[in-house]
């Protein structure tokens, strides 16, 4: 018998597009994840009080690594506005 392994939340995303650039980064590093939403996209369109919000979910195991990942985009995202 496998046993499943638990996913836990790496990221908040404002929408879903931005969910949609973190899935496809952890992805091309092969780290398998999904989203998980209170309400589609198409009901509402803007996060207000976490209506939504997108949470990125992944392996426990491959947690640090997607939470490094994507910490190592935002300082890059960081240092391209300051020029």
């Amino acid at each position: 018998m496998v046993k499943k392994e638990s996913a836990v939340e790496v990221y908040k995303a404002t929408g879903e597009m931005e969910a949609l650039v973190i899935k496809s980064l952890l992805e091309s590093y092969g780290i398998p994840c999904f989203f998980k939403s209170n309400a589609a996209p198409s009901v509402h369109v803007l996060t207000i009080d976490g209506l939504g919000q997108y949470k990125i979910m992944v392996p426990a195991s491959a947690a640090e690594e997607a939470k490094e990942l994507i910490r190592t985009r935002e300082e890059t995202e960081t240092e391209g506005d300051k020029s």
